[in-house]
This record gives C-alpha cells, structure tokens and sequence, in this order.
C-alpha cells in the first residue's frame, strides 16, 4: 500500500463502523449524526431511536466510532504531552494574556462575566478577529463562530479592530460565521449543527455571547430553576465535547446578578449557579474601571494561580494602557 493510500486510509466516515450500512449510514446523517465525533458522543438510546437498531449494536457503533478516534486510558505522560501542545489566541493585551496563562487556549471552556460595559463583548469581537492572525502573531489563522443571543455583535467594531491588527476588514469579516440565536433550545441546536461545521470549515474560535441570557429569560422564578439547570447543564456538556473533540477554544460570557445577603466584598455573581461554576475551564470576572480601563480577575482555573490584571478597551480594540 502506497503511503498516499494508507495517509487516506487514516480518514474514516462513519460507514467504516460494523453494522453502519448505506441505509443506516443516511438515517444518521439525517438525524445530525454525520460524523464519527457526533456518534462517539453519542448514547446508545439516541442512535437506536434514529435508526431503529437494537440498543447492543448501537453500542458497537459507538464504541468503534471511539477506538477509531482515540478515546483510550492515556498516561499522565501522555496527557502532559497533549496539554503542552493546546494553542492560545491573544486576546490583544499582553497584561492579560499572562494572567490567563498565554491567552485563550484551545479544548477549554473560557467565561467572562460581569456587568453592562464590562468589556465582554469587546473582548468576544477582538478574538473573532485575533483567532485569523497568524501564529507567530498570536492567532491560529482559522475562523471563528460567533452565536449571538442579544444583538450585540457589530460589525463596525469587527472592521476597526481588523484594521488595528493589520488584517483586511473584508476578508476578516468573511471569516466569521454569526448567527442570532432566538431562544435556548434554538442557541442549543446551533452548537449540534457546529460538530458538523467545524469539521468542513477551519474553525478554532465559538463565541457564544451571552450563554445564559435566553434560558433566565425563559425559565424566570424558583418553580423553573430545575428545569433552566439541566438545559444549561446539557448545554455546557455540548460546548465541552465540542471542544475536546475539535480542538477548539470556546469563549463564552455570562450577566451577573446582585446577592442581597451579601454585606461585605463583591455583592455581584454570575448567572446560572453551581452548573456554571463546575463547567468553564477558566472563569474571568470582568470589572469597570476609570474612563476605557477594565479589571479582569481569574476568579477560578484549574492550572492557572487566581490574580487580576488591567486593559484598555480603544478605538482599535482591546490593548494595554499605556
């Protein structure tokens, strides 16, 4: 065999799984289960309801979809490797990127939260254009996914912050996929639809801004609490393996509410409760300062020490004061 044959051979499809036959092959891809990735993460329930096959051979069909994808024991040693190797897109502040480690890095989840003007959405539109640059500029050269909740996406912020970076405005819009998401379980179907887009497109970056503006809206009041938790928790889980999967970094924000029974320190937290405190990788809340300057504080990272830092927000985007 050629080595141009077996580098092909290394490229499977999902009709390279035992019992996945034309016919099943299109009932999954139908149902959204297009990809190995989309079946290796799926349950057996969920393939059986789709294509009609008793539970124990959907669960052959996954556990093949997983062996070919790598999913194994792995070493600590192993892992460190892996780790070493996760890429980090600037976020435009030197200040910044220190504190989160060397940016924003890939198969993580990264939240910022805090009040109206914060700095958040400023900070979504520098990445979406920063993940283009180069690498030896700080950027992955690829594209990103920008999931809009509250129609806070601008493109004449994109176009100004190309233009401070150096890149083409066109070609940097051109880059972004955006989409308006109209409710939760709307924002929900859109990231089940990206684990076949990122597969055909060079996407690095999603941006989903806000995470959890549609589900407090929908499920306002203790009697919906449960309900909000499990969607925002399923939701979480989705952007996970989306960006494990993928090699992807996710850039999600957050509002924040005040806690009355707070007397003492910051009374402001984030929306969402405990599921959101388990979930992100990073967690980064984000203050007002005097005129353009913004805190930004690691409130919690699993491999990166608590700490704050300060940015500017200019008319080029975000950058360090000076």
């Amino acid at each position: 065999m050629s080595s141009e044959k077996a580098e092909k051979k290394l490229v499977y499809d999902i009709t390279d799984l035992p019992g996945v036959g034309s016919a099943t092959a299109q009932k999954l891809i139908e149902a959204g289960y297009s990809s190995l990735e989309a079946i290796a993460v799926a349950t057996p329930q969920e393939l059986s309801d789709v294509t009609g096959l008793p539970i124990p051979t959907a669960n052959k069909i996954i556990k093949a979809a997983r062996e070919l994808l790598g999913f194994r024991f792995k070493t600590a040693l192993e892992l460190k490797k892996e780790r070493m190797n996760v890429k980090k897109i600037t976020t435009g502040s030197k200040n910044l990127d220190e504190l989160l480690g060397g940016g924003i890095e890939t198969k993580n989840i990264t939240e910022f939260y805090g009040e109206f003007g914060s700095g958040k959405t400023q900070l979504c539109h520098q990445l979406s254009v920063n993940v283009q640059l180069p690498e030896d500029k700080g950027g992955l050269e690829a594209k990103a996914v920008y999931i809009d909740s509250e129609g806070t996406f601008r493109w004449e912020r994109i176009e100004a912050m190309a233009r401070g970076v150096g890149l083409d405005p066109d070609k940097v819009m051109e880059n972004i996929y955006w989409i308006r998401a109209v409710n939760s379980h709307h924002q929900m179907a859109i990231v089940e639809e990206l684990f076949d887009l990122v597969k055909r497109e060079n996407i690095k970056l999603v941006v989903i801004d806000s995470l959890t503006s549609h589900f407090r809206a929908e499920f306002p009041g203790r009697e919906n609490l449960a309900m909000r938790q499990q969607l925002l928790n399923k939701h979480l889980h989705q952007l996970m393996r989306l960006a494990e999967i993928f090699d992807i970094a996710v850039v999600i924000t957050n509002q924040v509410m005040a806690r009355p029974d707070v007397f003492y320190g910051d009374p402001t937290q984030a929306v969402g409760g405990h599921v959101l405190y388990h979930a992100p990788g990073i967690r980064v809340q984000l203050k007002k300062s005097r005129g353009n300057k913004r805190i930004a504080r690691v409130v919690d990272a699993p491999h990166i020490p608590e700490g704050e830092t300060i940015f500017v927000i200019t008319e080029w985007g975000i950058r360090d004061p000076e």
